[in-house]
């Protein structure tokens, strides 16, 4: 019997996650990919910035899929101040980092994936919502939102972004090379193409 590639995509995703679960940035989130690739997408982005979920549908839908044994997709937080939640979902992201990779991959999925329903009023109730379907105690991951050591590891991305001028987000670097805000699937690729024949 004959295996096409998209039969073939639940085993290959399953061993992105073992990367992402073996290995992370300096500052704790997980990278996704491979993370010994010499090939560095650096991420900067916002949990609750539009443009920022509609590059991790990307990501998930055709980045790792074709490039994922030849990348390594290193998150960054880069909270917006105009937006009213994006620090604190950052702070949770760290929180849900702690306690498995994945969990922290799964949440800013998730999170991004529910921007439009998700309000300043109701960002815990929707936490709390979250690390319930995941198995987390609830009151765990609000208490998190006041952790200092946490909300350190999200400040120092941003002060990390600030040095190398990100102002926008999504801010994508492939091996040190800028696409900012909006930018196509095909702009990264040839990028990625060119740094990894």
């Amino acid at each position: 019997m004959r295996t096409t590639g998209w039969q073939l995509l639940p085993g290959i995703l399953a061993l992105l996650y073992l990367s992402t679960a073996q290995a992370g940035d300096k500052n704790g989130l997980p990278v996704e990919g491979n993370p010994m690739s010499t090939v560095k997408v650096i991420v900067f982005e916002d949990l609750q910035c539009p443009d920022c979920a509609a590059f991790r549908r990307m990501t998930d839908e055709q980045l790792l899929p074709r490039y994922g044994a030849r990348i390594a997709v290193i998150h960054k937080d880069f909270p917006l101040a105009k937006h009213a939640w994006a620090r604190q979902a950052a702070v949770a992201g760290r929180y849900f980092v702690s306690l498995s990779p994945e969990l922290g991959v799964r949440y800013r999925q998730h999170i991004m994936s529910h921007i439009k329903e998700t309000t300043p009023e109701n960002f815990r109730e929707k936490l709390a919502e979250f690390a319930r379907g995941q198995g987390v105690n609830p009151e765990a991951a609000l208490k998190a939102l006041d952790n200092p050591e946490l909300a350190a590891l999200v400040e120092r991305d941003v002060q990390e972004g600030v040095a190398r001028g990100v102002v926008k987000t999504p801010t994508v670097y492939v091996n040190g090379h800028p696409f900012v805000e909006t930018f196509t699937f095909e702009e990264l690729a040839a990028a990625i193409d060119q740094a990894h024949p």
